[in-house]
């Protein structure tokens, strides 16, 4: 097991695949493991591996990845996991592939870290629709089971992670609508259409990003090949000379 340690947080990440790099992050929301792409309705990773070096994670407090939790932790926690892992890997530069929360660590990379990113795959993004005690709810569920493993966190710091991660009205929740205006960098975008991963999210994130594309069927299994294909297009497309 591959494990990158950042002060008191550990990342459990694997690699498969060679070319230029793809960091994927998986669907499960709060519990977002590389376990959970089986989820999606094909081999996500796997389909792009042929051609690229993908890095496939845990994120922290999923899997076999830790961190400890305090009340000022959020969506830049997150972020700051995904670039010290791309330190640690030697990966100035990388395509992204996120399903489900994924779309939100991918919107803070490219509000935060522009320059790391090549371009971007989302998946059926999460968002902000009418739906915020769905994902409190889903989070209380979370914390209650994590809790045992944190002997440093008050109910005042779960509370605290909560709100940071949920409690804004950002449609993608990790940053204000008027900065996805500012993504420079090339976006495809697959349609969402249930409570967690409104299709509004997807919409918005498609028609204000500069370099957006938004693709409306893919999950049915007659779309899937496309679908598929859609992404490693994509990704070839938008990978750096040399």
């Amino acid at each position: 097991m591959s494990v990158m340690e950042n002060g008191d947080v550990r990342i459990h990440y694997e690699e498969m695949g060679e070319g230029f790099p793809v960091l994927t992050f998986a669907p499960g929301g709060m519990r977002s493991t590389i376990e959970a792409w089986s989820y999606a309705p094909w081999d996500v990773p796997g389909a792009v591996a042929g051609d690229h070096r993908v890095i496939v994670m845990d994120q922290r407090n999923a899997g076999d990845s830790f961190a400890p939790v305090h009340a000022d932790d959020g969506w830049d926690s997150y972020t700051a996991d995904h670039l010290a892992l791309l330190d640690h890997l030697g990966i100035e530069r990388c395509h992204l592939l996120g399903m489900c929360i994924g779309g939100t660590f991918i919107a803070n990379l490219l509000a935060h870290a522009p320059d790391r990113v090549a371009s971007a795959a989302v998946l059926q993004p999460i968002g902000l629709d009418g739906n915020r005690d769905l994902f409190r709810g889903r989070f209380d569920e979370f914390a209650a089971e994590e809790a045992p493993k944190h002997p440093e966190a008050s109910e005042a710091d779960w509370h605290g992670l909560r709100e940071n991660l949920y409690g804004s009205d950002n449609t993608l929740w990790s940053v204000p609508d008027t900065a996805v205006a500012g993504f420079d960098a090339p976006l495809l975008v697959f349609a969402g259409g249930d409570e967690p991963h409104p299709a509004s999210a997807a919409e918005m994130l498609a028609d204000v990003a500069p370099q957006a594309t938004l693709v409306e069927r893919w999950k049915a299994t007659d779309h899937n090949d496309a679908a598929r294909e859609s992404i490693a297009s994509f990704l070839s497309v938008h990978t750096p000379l040399g």
